[in-house]
C-alpha cells in the first residue's frame, strides 16, 4: 500500500485536546457490576384481540425471564397518535418511564403494506432522542422481530433496524421473521416448536449476551467527543450566536 502524501504524525490541529479521549480496555470495564437482573422492555405493533405480534412478544418475554431477565411488556391500547396531545398523557409517560427503566428492548411488528404498522411506529415516535439530560433509548440493546401473514419477508425488521440506529440503540445482528404466522401459533397463542421458534430462542439469547456485555458501561459507550464539546458553556454560546438566538 502506498504511503500517504502527508505523514500521520503531522498533528491534529482541528482537534480539541481537552475533549479528546483515547478509548481503552480499562475504561470499558465497569468498576462496580450491577446486581439487579437485566431489564427488558418489549413493544409490539398490533391491537388485535388475536395478535400474533403480541404472541411473539410473550414468547420473547418467557425466554428472557428464563435467562434471568426482568421483563415489562407495554400495552399500546389508549396511546394517542404522536402530536395529537402532549407528552404529559399518562400512556406516553408510562412508555417513556419504561424505556428509561430498560437496559434492552425487543420490538415486534406485523408487516403491513410492506413495512411496520402505525401502532408500532407511534410507540417509537413517542420516545424522544433526549428529554433534558435523559436519553430514553440511547445505549440500550435492541432485538427486532416481525410476523407476516404471507411468505417470508424482512421489510418490517429492516425498517425497525433503521429506527433502532436512529434512536442510537445497540441493535443486535440476529433477528426473527415469522412467515404465515397463523400456522406457527396454537389456539392458546403459544408458538409451535420448529426452526422458526429456535430462531426466536437464538435472538433472545443474543440479546441477553449483548445486554450483559454493555449495560454496565452504556454511559461510556455513548460518550462522544462532539457532545463533550457541545456541553462546554462557550460552545453553547457560540452555537446560539450562529443561529441568531440571544438569551434575554
Amino acid at each position: 500500500m502506498d504511503k500517504p502524501a502527508q505523514p500521520f504524525t503531522d498533528g491534529l490541529p482541528n482537534l480539541s485536546p481537552t475533549h479528546f479521549a483515547v478509548p481503552s480496555r480499562e475504561s470499558v470495564q465497569a468498576a462496580t457490576p450491577f446486581t439487579h437482573p437485566p431489564r427488558f422492555l418489549i413493544l409490539y405493533g398490533s391491537l388485535r384481540e388475536r395478535s400474533f405480534s403480541r404472541f411473539l412478544a410473550y414468547e420473547a418475554a418467557r425466554l428472557l425471564e428464563a435467562m434471568g431477565g426482568e421483563v415489562r411488556i407495554y400495552d399500546a391500547h389508549g396511546l394517542p397518535l404522536p402530536d395529537d396531545t402532549t407528552a404529559e398523557h399518562p400512556k406516553v409517560q408510562e412508555l417513556r418511564e419504561l424505556s428509561i427503566w430498560s437496559e434492552g428492548q425487543v420490538w415486534v411488528s406485523p408487516e403491513r403494506h410492506g413495512t411496520l404498522t402505525g401502532v408500532m411506529k407511534s410507540q417509537i415516535d413517542w420516545l424522544p432522542l433526549s428529554e433534558g439530560s435523559v436519553r430514553p433509548t440511547q445505549g440500550r440493546t435492541l432485538a427486532v422481530m416481525q410476523v407476516s401473514g404471507g411468505s417470508q419477508s424482512f421489510n418490517a425488521v429492516n425498517a425497525l433496524r433503521v429506527l433502532g440506529r436512529w434512536m442510537r440503540m445497540i441493535t443486535i445482528p440476529n433477528q426473527s421473521s415469522v412467515p404465515m404466522a397463523y400456522k406457527e401459533f396454537d389456539d392458546a397463542g403459544r408458538m409451535k416448536p420448529g426452526p422458526l421458534y429456535e430462531r426466536v430462542v437464538d435472538v433472545c439469547e443474543e440479546l441477553m449476551k449483548f445486554t450483559l456485555l454493555t449495560r454496565e458501561r452504556a454511559d461510556y459507550l455513548v460518550d462522544r467527543y462532539s457532545e463533550r464539546k457541545e456541553r462546554e458553556p462557550e460552545r453553547l454560546s457560540a452555537v446560539a450566536a450562529d443561529i441568531g438566538f440571544v438569551k434575554r
